[in-house]
């Protein structure tokens, strides 16, 4: 998948990922914080105050919503989620739960009568079920491992969820008289993915339900090595009912070892529950078809698709396909931009979905008949988790000055917020102005780049700017709240932060989007240039006092920046950035990435896209290095692994440069515990400040 996702979406794993490593008991309950903030300036620590909004539900008839919020522990270095119910216009907001278990995946069942969710409080995580008072809590599923995700069929009749199921042999089951033995012997590709060694696949299940608990587990992918969902990002969304409860749709890539690495050929099945047979309904299809859900009136079945394999940032399509005729229509042709999540209607004719836009994901709806898509919301926001709400929409909204909230929003763009989960904290914040700029570039072409402030601005001084290289390397920037590539953050820290959608990014017609692919050194970077040089005319920049940061691909940009800026930057951050291309080819897991991105392998001697590729490799570039630079790596990144920031490091040292590695051994492509992210945190400051504000010049 994409290197550096999304930041809105690496704030859900980060989640997900910290649940799993928390463990219940703990004697202080981690709830809401009643953290005091000096001087009305954001912090690291005001950051993991917030509580974070999750998974949410609406009542069958409309009147409550169930949802759930995470909150961590800086001193614990833990996390905990608890569950919340509140009327349907935001009134009456009510804890359902009160433990340092783990309460996650709300739905409603029974008709309304009773909320089904996830709790680790026996050990493991399972589907539990409770009143929608929070009273009679009763364990449902007792599976040997974790219940990572589930859902009812429409009748109540079933449950379809999914868990890891061993894929692999360990050393221990070949030598049984070598139980201590560490090592195991990999004979193809995909042995590791993102931040684990694969041993296992998740595979999606069906079990009976009586209404108190499950019988007759069925393993959809019996005796098969293949995902469903897929990883390393894929969940509930990837599986689904149709409404008669006769059919499971479900999402794999039944491909394994290498042939898995190159391709990102993935497809929509069609389980038959009475006779067990699968249907592949998207088999002429080569790229991703994934996320598939049926219309209400079970006549169709709607997916996201992307056409060409080996392209992980192709165009996200929405199609759907007539289950009687079997035809099959590209009916978000009119949205020249990726479909991120969307829902169907209750008429069967229409479907609502979001996706990046000019730097916004807005809600949109499509009519199936006639493909015409029509904008829903507007406003400097990105909306997420689109559901349906009667005749109305619930999504969650954030933007570069605000966390996730639940809204409702009426099809005429009318929006009501119904949560305000960190109104103690946002009362004492003050927010820095995000300002939208459009900057010629130097092929012609203007940039939307977003200018965030330092509040309390005063246009009379100077401050330090800082240019945001961004990730994926084809994720928006568009208006995301990260915990940790935080601009409010940075603003409060007295900077200037210039953030461009440069060439590569959704939001701006595919030709725009795809003039990355094997040109990394190319538009991109004088786009970034073209961003920087812009602001930096304005008599508040400190021109003396410009930095470089990103992470991924953006760490990529730093790297290759730091060879080629022209004594433009004073200082530089790189975080899980690919410093020598050549060995990225080899080490990265998802093969069909570097092939697609880079143009083909390195002994390609008579590629012409390959050979740009690599011969622009930053550590190509080492002997210009001139500014102090700062490298931070997981070593548990399988995606781009933690040897390209030591090298990087070590390079700068033996130049004589000022460097820092900050490196992490238990996090992967990002830092996902309280104290790791704090410690991110200062230390990204401390470098900023000591190269780039004149006090600390001085010093």
């Amino acid at each position: 998948m994409k290197l550096f996702y999304s930041l809105v979406m690496s704030t859900a794993v980060m989640l997900s990922s910290c649940q799993r490593s928390s463990s219940g008991g703990d004697p202080v309950l981690i709830g809401p914080s009643d953290i005091k903030i000096e001087n009305k300036l954001m912090t690291p620590e005001a950051l993991w105050a917030m509580g974070r909004i999750g998974d949410f539900a609406v009542s069958p008839d409309l009147k409550s919503i169930v949802y759930s919020v995470g909150y961590y522990s800086i001193p614990l270095n833990k996390s905990n989620r608890e569950l919340y119910l509140m009327n349907a216009d935001g009134s009456n907001p009510l804890q359902l739960t009160y433990s340092n278990y783990q309460e996650s995946s709300p739905v409603w069942i029974d008709g309304g009568k009773k909320i089904a969710f996830l709790s680790n409080q026996s050990g493991s995580s399972q589907v539990w079920v409770m009143m929608p008072d929070g009273s009679g809590a009763n364990q449902i599923t007792s599976y040997d491992g974790d219940v990572e995700g589930f859902s009812f069929s429409p009748d109540g009749k079933k449950l379809l969820f999914y868990a890891q199921v061993k894929t692999v042999d360990s050393t221990e089951d070949k030598y049984a008289d070598l139980p201590l033995a560490t090592g195991f012997v990999v004979s193809d590709l995909m042995y590791k993915h993102w931040d684990e060694w694969k041993t296992s696949a998740p595979h999606p299940f069906i079990a009976d339900f009586n209404g108190s608990q499950i019988s007759n587990i069925i393993d959809i992918l019996q005796g098969e090595p293949f995902e469903s969902p897929m990883k390393p990002h894929g969940g509930m969304e990837q599986l689904t009912w149709s409404p008669d409860s006769k059919t499971v749709a479900y999402t794999c890539r039944k491909k394994t070892g290498l042939e898995y690495a190159i391709s990102t050929n993935s497809d929509i099945y069609l389980y038959d529950i009475f006779t067990a047979e699968s249907t592949n309904i998207t088999k002429e299809n080569l790229g991703y078809d994934t996320n598939p859900q049926y219309s209400p009136d079970g006549q169709y079945i709607a997916w996201l698709s992307m056409e060409r394999d080996g392209y992980e940032a192709d165009q996200n399509r929405l199609f759907v396909m007539d289950l009687t005729t079997r035809e099959k229509r590209f009916v978000s042709k009119a949205f020249e931009s990726n479909v991120d999540e969307f829902v169907w209607g209750a008429d069967s004719k229409t479907i609502y979905f979001n996706g990046p836009w000019h730097g916004e994901v807005q809600l949109y709806s499509v009519d199936i008949a006639s493909t015409d898509v029509k904008q829903i919301t507007n406003g400097t926001y990105d909306y997420v988790s689109p559901k349906l709400f009667g005749n109305m929409l619930l999504a969650k909204r954030h933007s570069m000055s605000s966390g996730d909230e639940i809204y409702s929003v009426a099809l005429n763009g009318e929006v009501a917020q119904l949560t305000n989960v960190n109104a103690n904290i946002y009362s004492q914040v003050e927010m820095g102005k995000v300002e939208a700029r459009w900057i010629p570039t130097t092929d012609g072409k203007e940039m939307l780049t977003w200018v965030i402030y330092p509040p309390q601005f005063d246009p009379t001084k100077k401050y330090p700017t800082l240019l945001y290289c961004q990730g994926g390397p084809q994720s928006a920037v568009s208006q995301f709240w990260s915990y940790r590539w935080n601009f409010q953050l940075m603003a409060a820290n007295g900077y200037i932060v210039v953030a461009p959608n440069r060439r590569g990014l959704p939001g701006f017609g595919n030709e725009w989007n795809e003039a990355i692919s094997g040109d990394y050194a190319g538009q991109c970077m004088r786009d970034y240039m073209s961003a920087i040089d812009a602001v930096a005319k304005e008599p508040y920049v400190d021109n003396n006092a410009l930095g470089c940061v990103g992470a991924s691909f953006g760490g990529y940009s730093v790297y290759w920046l730091a060879g080629h800026h022209d004594d433009r930057f004073k200082a530089f951050i790189a975080h899980d950035g690919i410093f020598n291309m050549e060995m990225q080819y080899l080490e990265t897991e998802e093969k069909w990435f570097a092939n697609w991105d880079m143009g083909g392998a390195y002994w390609e001697k008579d590629n012409a896209v390959a050979q740009r590729t690599f011969a622009n490799s930053p550590h190509k570039f080492v002997d210009k290095w001139d500014t102090p630079i700062l490298c931070i790596h997981g070593e548990k990144d399988y995606r781009i692994l933690a040897n390209q920031a030591m090298a990087a490091f070590d390079a700068a040292v033996m130049r004589g440069i000022p460097a820092e590695l900050l490196i992490f051994p238990d996090e992967n492509h990002w830092v996902l515990r309280p104290q790791n992210s704090v410690l991110w945190q200062r230390t990204f400051f401390n470098w900023l400040d000591k190269w780039l504000k004149p006090e600390n010049k001085k010093g």
